[in-house]
């Protein structure tokens, strides 16, 4: 099984806080850099922000300052605390490595006006 299952995302208003998680099986997870991506309506899927597996983390300038990416190694989880939402970050989140072709469902943030 390889498989990558986002949870977390939800409706909550401009300045609103989420947590996403991603669930990943360990044959992903394990020694590769992850990453959070997202796709907004309208447009394509692009990089938030990526951490390697030691916690060497990069973001896009968009979320800098405002979204913290993690890892817990020992659970195979990802971690994105997204803080001080905007409209512009409604999309729906996926996480992955920087090079997997395949995709999970995503999760879906709404952030209100």
């Amino acid at each position: 099984q390889e498989q990558l299952v986002e949870s977390g995302g939800g409706f909550v208003q401009a300045g609103g806080s989420l947590r996403l998680s991603c669930a990943a099986s360990e044959t992903i997870f394990r020694f590769n850099t992850m990453a959070w991506y997202r796709q907004a309506p309208g447009k394509q899927r692009e990089l938030v922000a990526s951490i390697t597996g030691l916690g060497r983390t990069n973001y896009a300038d968009a979320v800098k300052g405002r979204f913290t990416i993690s890892r817990d190694n020992a659970k195979n989880t990802l971690y994105l605390q997204m803080n001080s939402l905007k409209p512009e970050d409604t999309a729906v989140y996926y996480c992955n490595t920087l090079w997997r072709a395949y995709w999970g469902q995503g999760t879906q943030v709404t952030v209100s006006s």
